[in-house]
């Protein structure tokens, strides 16, 4: 994925079109309550603006029905930016309509206008080429830096690059910085390489794990997933959160990972799901009727943690337990400080594995926290990204 980036381009004078990822969590206020997806694109529209160039931004902002809805607004969004940033912000109430294409025909270098949410049309989830068509006219550069929608065909990932015809079309700061991390690091990772899979649903990762099983020397398994593989091995799982339906599937893994997919060994289970339950450390596959699975037990966060530290390349995707609800956050506590203290390229995948990772204050001492949960994922799946394929080639 040699693909030209931001800087390669000579930006002076001209307008340029940058996808982000500006769908951050906003309170019953609609105060923005974590900015760091905004942070993450200041590098590529600060290289823009000190070049003498001029910025669009679109981005969606969480689910529309493909029509304008006020809570979904990217008005707050652009207040903030026009707080981090040394350059005159305006906001378009529109996309394509009269007030974004007034705005973007007044831009000068040096100033930024952010685009009202892609998703108030219905031509953005459908990649319709009218709208992608009239957002590729308002630019002379495209610049794709939204890596959490990489994986997807929306009109703005696909057909807006495809619309611009023989005008640039490069990668951002950030998805430059995401596909050298998930992509070339994954293609040929130095060894051992160790794989942490967690997270409730065996069917949400099985590809993953498959791909993973393939170009690892460990797969480690967590999280409420962890279940279904004891019950697939005749154990008990009591009140666990397990998907009975995709045991053949668990077994077709264990039979294919052998020694290298490592399952917990010990759990630790509560009767509720609460802080204050009575609980018990249990062998794996030996949960009481009446409890339920909520973290792997000590001895498997220690057996994970000296796998971990000898790991040469370690990718991190889902929580080992209920990592929100203490104490039930130890076996996801001891892996992620593991993870921190080993001197491996350590990649952790966006989602749970990216919030937990923050939480526990060990952000800083990994190589890269992925901003895209589900783009993560189609990565380490090994899918191919044609929002990615279709830009320039270096």
């Amino acid at each position: 994925m040699a693909k030209k980036q931001i800087q390669d381009v000579d930006v002076a004078g001209k307008k340029v079109l940058i996808r982000v990822d500006f769908n951050v969590p906003l309170d019953d206020g609609l105060k923005i309550t974590d900015d760091r997806r905004i942070q993450m694109a200041l590098p590529s529209i600060k290289s823009v603006l000190d070049r003498g160039g001029s910025v669009i931004l679109m981005s969606h902002l969480g689910r529309p029905k493909g029509e304008p809805d006020p809570q979904f607004s990217l008005k707050p969004t652009a207040d903030r930016l026009g707080e981090l940033v040394d350059a005159n912000v305006t906001f378009a109430t529109d996309t394509v309509g009269a007030d974004a294409k007034a705005k973007v025909d007044a831009l000068q270098p040096g100033q930024v206008v952010v685009l009202e949410n892609l998703r108030f049309n219905e031509g953005e989830k459908t990649g319709d080429v009218t709208f992608a068509s009239e957002l590729a006219s308002m630019a002379d550069i495209y610049c794709n830096d939204a890596f959490g929608t990489c994986h997807r065909t929306d009109a703005s990932m696909l057909a807006v690059p495809q619309a611009m015809g023989s005008k640039p079309k490069v990668v951002g700061f950030l998805v430059a910085k995401e596909i050298q991390y998930l992509s070339d690091v994954i293609n040929s990772p130095e060894s051992p390489f160790v794989a942490i899979v967690g997270g409730k649903k065996v069917s949400d990762k099985i590809n993953v794990i498959d791909n993973l099983l393939k170009i690892c020397d460990k797969v480690l398994i967590g999280g409420a997933m962890a279940y279904t593989f004891a019950l697939a091995k005749g154990g008990q799982v009591g009140k666990s959160v397990v998907e009975r339906d995709k045991v053949d599937l668990a077994n077709e893994l264990l039979a294919q990972g052998g020694d290298k997919l490592v399952l917990p060994v010990d759990t630790h289970c509560g009767d509720d799901f609460s802080s204050d339950c009575n609980k018990l450390i249990v062998d794996a596959g030996q949960i009481p009727d009446d409890y339920e699975g909520l973290d792997i037990g000590p001895t498997t966060a220690a057996l994970y943690a000296d796998i971990v530290k000898s790991a040469k390349t370690i990718v991190w995707n889902g929580p080992m337990g209920v990592f929100e609800l203490p104490p039930f956050d130890e076996g996801t506590k001891i892996v992620a400080k593991a993870i921190a203290d080993g001197e491996g390229t350590s990649i952790i995948g966006g989602g749970d594995s990216a919030a937990a990772i923050q939480q526990l204050g060990f952000a800083d001492q990994v190589s890269h926290v992925s901003t895209g949960g589900g783009a993560s994922l189609a990565m380490l799946e090994g899918q191919k990204f044609e929002a990615v394929d279709v830009l320039d080639d270096i």
